[in-house]
């Protein structure tokens, strides 16, 4: 008899993200005309810079001429772009990569979520506490996560927990501990916006490589980065042998709605006598036909020196309303976090209130929407997110609206 998935039956309730949504869509059904300021979900606002809508312009043009049109592309993406991506993100910080090393694909959401079809069914994975949602859900996805206990987490899942005693940040396992064959780590983090040094990055490095496990590394907010921290793990000597890592121009570039992304395999990255890289090039060429040739070519504009300007402009103006925030929020005496190397501020709930109370609070005293850090997970109770991709005429706004709640 035909059943659904039983493991996509698992997922308890609905996509966070999806919660968020149904809760405010209700409260404006029931206070019609109220004006909401989003900085919950991380979606930008800011428009795509000239350069960028120019290169889009062009290559929709090449798409109406017989002698330019293009079909199908490469499934790991064109030879330009991946070029490009090695000499700009990698090349002119000193790190060794190959063009064949970066696979271009839809945004990496798309490839954190997939990557898990390359390794084995019984692979035990590790996640930081709070965590990004789709890291546990799509290993619930893919009956690896156990069941769920009433602490909120999966029993086959190792958790690290990231609480403000450890500065947000995971703690390697013990020697007596499990060792989880893949090890999820994000920075600058998201949600609570923290950063890892070299030297600490460098200690996950040697334990992944000492004990045979594989970093998936997300540096999907690298670009926000402005003090002296790694942009990325391959600049840390060892990485090329243990870790996968996943870039995305979302959030650089502005492209959540144009979906463009890249994941590295370097050719070091071997498990049982297998390329990685190779056997994602194979799912992909399975599953995937490609990423837009429109995209991509706005991809490439992003790495010419007006792309580049326009985007540090861009990113310049979201790190300029998370200062704001993070004024107003300690100026209030309200203990928060990040938004330095990061678009994300991670507050803590005043008088030890729950996150969706304090989510409930937001909406209805300020009219704000925020993320509810308990959705992150259970070391994320007590704690709210708030991000920086607003305008800065409304970013004042929810501060000004905040500061009257107190």
């Amino acid at each position: 008899m035909l059943k659904a998935n039983p493991d996509y039956l698992d997922l308890p309730g609905n996509y966070l993200f999806a919660e968020i949504e149904r809760r405010v869509e209700k409260y404006c059904a029931e206070h019609p005309g109220r004006q909401l300021v989003r900085l919950g979900i991380g979606d930008v606002t800011r428009p795509l810079s000239p350069t960028l809508v120019s290169a889009l312009h062009e290559a929709a043009t090449a798409q109406g001429d017989p002698a330019t049109f293009s079909g199908y592309g490469p499934y790991g993406g064109y030879n330009s772009l991946r070029s490009k991506i090695a000499e700009v993100q990698y090349h002119n910080r000193n790190v060794p990569m190959q063009p064949d090393e970066i696979h271009v694909g839809d945004g990496a959401k798309c490839d954190v979520g997939n990557i898990l079809d390359i390794f084995s069914k019984n692979t035990v994975a590790a996640v930081c506490d709070p965590v990004y949602p789709v890291y546990v859900d799509t290993n619930v996805m893919a009956g690896r996560a156990g069941h769920i206990g009433e602490d909120g987490r999966w029993s086959d899942l190792i958790y690290f927990p990231c609480t403000e005693e450890n500065g947000f940040l995971p703690v390697l396992p013990a020697p007596d501990a499990p060792v989880p064959d893949l090890i999820y780590l994000c920075f600058p983090n998201n949600p609570t916006g923290s950063m890892i040094s070299g030297a600490e990055l460098k200690k996950w490095v040697d334990y992944a490589n000492a004990h045979g496990s594989i970093i998936l590394y997300d540096a999907a907010y690298e670009a926000y980065i402005t003090e002296d921290y790694p942009h990325s793990i391959y600049e840390i000597e060892g990485a090329r042998t243990c870790a996968i890592e996943f870039c995305s121009f979302s959030k650089m570039a502005g492209f959540t709605g144009l979906r463009l992304g890249w994941t590295v395999f370097p050719h070091e990255l071997v498990l049982d006598g297998v390329s990685l890289g190779k056997l994602w090039g194979r799912r992909q060429a399975t599953k995937f036909n490609g990423a837009s040739s429109m995209s991509q070519k706005a991809g490439e504009a992003v790495f010419s020196e007006n792309g580049q300007r326009e985007m540090r402009e861009t990113i310049a103006y979201y790190q300029q309303n998370a200062k704001v925030i993070l004024e107003v929020l300690t100026g209030l005496g309200i203990q928060a976090s990040g938004g330095v190397n990061a678009p994300y501020i991670w507050l803590k709930t005043p008088e030890n209130t729950s996150s969706w109370s304090f989510f409930d609070r937001l909406l209805e005293e300020a009219n704000v929407v925020s993320t509810p850090g308990s959705g992150f997970g259970p070391c994320g109770e007590g704690y709210i997110r708030l991000t920086a991709f607003g305008s800065h005429e409304n970013t004042q706004l929810a501060m000004d609206r905040i500061k009257k709640m107190f």
